[in-house]
Parts: C-alpha cells; sequence; structure tokens
C-alpha cells in the first residue's frame, strides 16, 4: 500500500510540476512579447550606441585604475530600477573573485548585465541571457572578458599537458577552454597569457555567429562584440584587435 501512495503521489507531484512549468513558460513568454519590458528604460543615460557604450565602459576603466572612481548613490537609483533595468553593455567575464566587472569600469547598478563562468567561454544558458539582455533590454554592446592569471584556463593547460583527469563536472569546464590552449600552444611567449586572449577572441567570434538573435543584429550593425583582456596588477583592460 505504501509503495502504491508513493507512486500516486509522484505522480501527482509530476502533474502539477509539468503544469507549473507550462503556466510559468507561458507566463515568461507573454512577459518577454511585451512592448513595455524592451521600452522601460530607468536610466535614459543609458540609451546608447554600442560605440558610445564602450567609450563609456573605458573611461570608466580608467577612473578605476586611476583610483578617481565615482561615488554612486545607490539608495538614489534603487527606486528607479525596481520597475525594470537597461543596462548600457554586457560582460561575459570569468567567475575569478579578483575580477568584478562592476568595479572595473566603475560602474552603478543597473548599468551593467553581467554573465560570469569561470573560463569566461560561451554555453547555452550564458547566451540566452545576453540573448534576452540584447533582444529585450535593449543593450548593444557585449565584452567578453577575459583576466591575466585565469586560474581556469592554467588548470586546462595543466590538464591537456600532463593528461590530469579532474572530479565532479570539471573535465566538462577543461573541454570548453581546451580549444583556445590548443590555438596558443605553439605561440611564442608565455602559453597561459596566449591562452588567455586565445580564449577571448573564440569566445567573441562565438557570439558574434550567434544565430538568429545576435548574428543578425551583428550584421546589421545594430550590436557590437569585443573583446578585452583584465590585467590583475594595474586594474587596466585592454581591448583584443
Amino acid at each position: 500500500m505504501c509503495n502504491v501512495e508513493d507512486k500516486s503521489n509522484n505522480l501527482t507531484f509530476n502533474g502539477r510540476r509539468g503544469f507549473l512549468k507550462t503556466a510559468g513558460l507561458a507566463t515568461i513568454g507573454a512577459a518577454l512579447s511585451s512592448p513595455t519590458l524592451a521600452a522601460y528604460s530607468p536610466k535614459p543615460e543609458n540609451v546608447i550606441s554600442a560605440n558610445a557604450a564602450l567609450d563609456r565602459l573605458m573611461e570608466g576603466n580608467m577612473r578605476y585604475v586611476k583610483g578617481d572612481s565615482t561615488l554612486h548613490n545607490f539608495n538614489a537609483e534603487r527606486e528607479a530600477l525596481v520597475g525594470g533595468q537597461n543596462p548600457y553593455a554586457c560582460i561575459l567575464s570569468c567567475s575569478d573573485s579578483r575580477i568584478t566587472p562592476e568595479y572595473a569600469f566603475d560602474s552603478a547598478r543597473g548599468d551593467l548585465f553581467v554573465v560570469r563562468v569561470a573560463g569566461n567561454f560561451v554555453s547555452m544558458n550564458g547566451l540566452a541571457s545576453l540573448e534576452y539582455a540584447v533582444k529585450y533590454l535593449g543593450t548593444r554592446l557585449l565584452m567578453v572578458l577575459g583576466h591575466q592569471g585565469c586560474g581556469a584556463i592554467s588548470g586546462a593547460i595543466s590538464a591537456i599537458r600532463e593528461g590530469t583527469v579532474l572530479p565532479g563536472r570539471l573535465p566538462e569546464l577543461i573541454e570548453s577552454i581546451a580549444p583556445s590552449v590548443g590555438l596558443a600552444i605553439n605561440q611564442p611567449g608565455d602559453l597561459l597569457e596566449n591562452a588567455v586572449r586565445e580564449n577571448v577572441r573564440l569566445n567573441v567570434a562565438a557570439l558574434r555567429a550567434a544565430s538568429p538573435i545576435l548574428s543578425e543584429m551583428v550584421a546589421t550593425e545594430e550590436l557590437r562584440v569585443v573583446g578585452g583582456v583584465y590585467n590583475l596588477e594595474s586594474g587596466q583592460v585592454d581591448l583584443l584587435g
């Protein structure tokens, strides 16, 4: 009898979960198709072109490097951001705790839409997040931000060279980073530094080619995708050509 009850409860739960999933997706779809979401601009100064957004990012980074960061009044902008957001740039960054894009670009709340993963590579969910920001929040600039001394890439180098088998899901992480190591391994100079740069370039290319949303907007010059490398010692972000 207990087994029958357990099975019945499971079926009831699964049915309810399926209903909630369907209802939830319908609600999300309705919300995303709403014109008010795309048009909502709590920070009018963030409605700028890709080129202006890049200039603003780099100007903020220079303030950060010089120690002249702006004193942001977070309390004043909290109310405006309750109803929505319109970030002026998206950052695909490494999860490394030493890298904080909001600080590095001297940005306030609601300015940057940040996706973080160790090794700053494009994943399916990360791509969907960036597509959301571009399609529905009006963001026109994406930056892939790598950094000096990346532990994830260093780990990938060690795994590839030594054939180390890492525990858990870490091999999947290494697999995503491995192509950049392959490109850098025969280059002159420091392997880690070269792999960091190749990893940024590969993921910039992946975002530019991501169809249908990003690739179409890149083709029409509505969207710009750039790469940068953060220097741990100075805090400066160098753009990659």
